[in-house]
């Protein structure tokens, strides 16, 4: 069965609490996300094991022990922590699909691609933007078993000894909150819509 395309989580987005994945590089693009030898499927399965595809593997296909995702105290991880300038390139929306396939729900960077930001959104993943010196402080957890938690109803990230602010677009940040994508959020609304229509039929087709 196909996964769709857009998919947000079942029954509302609950805060995340886990431990994090540190990939430190900065501007890494779609491409390396996800390679473009991968983008001959339509939907979203499998494609998590071929995350960050060519960061995991050396040249003879053998798994990279150094990557974070690679690593067995990084298993479960939910929350990467991430470069400057994540998800430039392309716009491949295959990009978030992998990272959710990997069990990525929340990216965090000081700055994201305008629209890997967006595709992210729709993915319910959630692009955390914060300034360096927290980047860089939750960078160094990377290698901890400290627990983070990114709570998206109160837009806040928290870690032991640490917290900050972020912001999410309000409309993509209620839509993951009722879980819901756009579409769900309109037919939620079906009932006004049709009320409006009637009226408006009523008054002879004038607003």
């Amino acid at each position: 069965m196909s996964t769709p395309a857009h998919t947000v989580p079942a029954g509302g987005f609950r805060p995340i609490t886990s431990i994090v994945a540190s990939v430190p590089a900065a501007n890494i693009d779609t491409d390396q996300i996800v390679p473009a030898r991968f983008l001959k499927i339509t939907d979203s399965a499998g494609l998590g094991e071929h995350a960050f595809e060519d960061f995991r593997r050396n040249p003879d296909g053998s798994p990279r022990a150094d990557f974070a995702l690679n690593r067995p105290d990084r298993t479960g991880a939910a929350i990467l922590i991430a470069g400057d300038n994540f998800g430039c390139g392309s716009s491949r929306e295959h990009a978030p699909w992998a990272l959710k396939g990997a069990g990525i729900r929340a990216v965090v960077s000081t700055s994201f691609a305008d629209i890997f930001r967006g595709n992210a959104l729709k993915n319910g993943i959630i692009p955390v933007v914060l300034g360096a010196a927290d980047c860089a402080a939750l960078h160094a957890l990377g290698n901890s078993d400290t627990q983070v938690t990114v709570d998206l109803a109160a837009e806040t990230i928290t870690w032991p000894g640490g917290s900050a602010q972020f912001r999410i677009d309000p409309f993509a940040r209620t839509c993951l909150l009722q879980g819901v994508d756009e579409l769900g959020y309109i037919l939620k609304h079906e009932p006004a819509i049709t009320a409006f229509e009637q009226a408006r039929a009523a008054a002879g087709g004038k607003a």
